[in-house]
């Protein structure tokens, strides 16, 4: 009876794998629902089931292989109390004997940093140059959202500041989306100057720069200050080397869509939780719920809240789509130097 059973939708809530998930896991033959409606499709769940979905959530949680998962749901419910101890003490030698592979490899790799550093020189001369006020507040507002928050990476924390030659590039990434910008300058012209700056500096930075005048910016060793109109604010860099954005940004072409920001807007702003689908076509992007099955097109999954921040950088904008685990890139029409990456999520488990 319908009535005894559990909805898809409160299976996934309790044992927390969510529908997306238990609909993958019915496909793999791991989690199989006890009746599915033959008119609708909708999926229910017995009472017992629940259980198997909490035990599957935590073996996924531990890195479980499926193969191993699928036999200790088996033993579990056919009440062997021999097979799942086994299996379980097997995934844990295996855990243990992966973190000791990668603690040797992450011993190499300090080694050789430490190598790296000890060879490398670290004076840096002052530098000093100009920028339009306007111009570097846009960059700043441009890649601000993406800085990151994770206290494991705090060079995730700060505003790549890269100088080279006459343009400044201002970087932030959190490891799931990346954005580019860049502000003209005068008064420089020689060697590369790099300083993450951290965020509470950088909004500091972006306080002052409120009107059409020029400011100045001097980078001094691993400390940082900026003047305008009589005002400074003025502190010391994360002094961790930033990653290579560069390498970061060096992806195939993609074949390049012409958004309806406005429309992309109000679509992902009426999206509820964490994931929906962008549909693509050879000439539109659109927003579908990530369990729709109905929408044409190429189908990635986004963090609707991160796709809206990368939106926000203008209302004339191009996404170039290379396949579905690659980046998004979003571009500004005629100001392509300035970009956004986004990752995009799976939308099956």
């Amino acid at each position: 009876m319908e009535s005894e059973m559990h909805g898809i939708g409160e299976t996934g809530r309790v044992s927390g794998l969510g529908v997306s998930a238990l609909r993958f896991y019915d496909r793999a033959g791991v989690l199989v629902p006890a009746r599915v409606d033959p008119a609708t499709g909708y999926r229910w769940y017995a009472p017992e089931q629940l259980d198997e979905a909490r035990l599957l959530a935590r073996l996924r949680q531990a890195g479980m292989p499926l193969a191993d998962v699928r036999l200790v749901l088996a033993g579990w419910s056919g009440g062997d109390t021999g097979l799942v101890p086994r299996l379980l003490d097997g995934h844990l030698r295996r855990l243990e004997r992966e973190l000791g592979d990668a603690r040797g490899a992450l011993s190499a790799v300090r080694a050789l940093l430490g190598h790296k550093e000890s060879t490398m020189t670290t004076t840096t001369p002052a530098t000093r140059l100009t920028l339009p006020a306007a111009e570097f507040a846009a960059a700043l507002d441009a890649v601000r959202f993406a800085v990151g928050d994770d206290p494991e990476l705090p060079v995730l924390g700060g505003v790549l500041f890269d100088l080279e030659g006459t343009d400044l590039h201002v970087v932030a990434t959190d490891r799931y989306r990346m954005a580019v910008a860049c502000a003209p300058t005068t008064g420089h012209g020689g060697e590369r100057v790099r300083l993450t700056v951290p965020a509470p500096l950088v909004d500091a930075m972006r306080a002052l720069l409120n009107d059409d005048g020029a400011a100045l910016l001097t980078v001094a060793g691993d400390g940082v200050e900026l003047e305008t109109r009589g005002r400074r604010v003025a502190g010391q860099g994360l002094g961790e080397e930033f990653p290579d954005y560069r390498r970061l940004m060096r992806l195939p072409e993609g074949r390049r869509i012409t958004l309806d920001v406005p429309a992309l807007r109000e679509a992902l702003g009426g999206q509820e939780g964490d994931l929906c689908a962008l549909v693509l076509t050879d000439g539109t992007v659109t927003v579908a719920d990530e369990t729709s099955d109905a929408a044409h097109g190429d189908r990635v999954g986004v963090n609707p809240a991160f796709a809206l921040e990368a939106l926000a950088a203008g209302d004339d904008m191009l996404l170039e789509y290379i396949g579905p685990k690659a980046p998004l890139v979003f571009l500004r029409r005629g100001a392509e130097e300035a970009s956004s990456l986004l990752m995009p999520c799976t939308l099956d488990a």
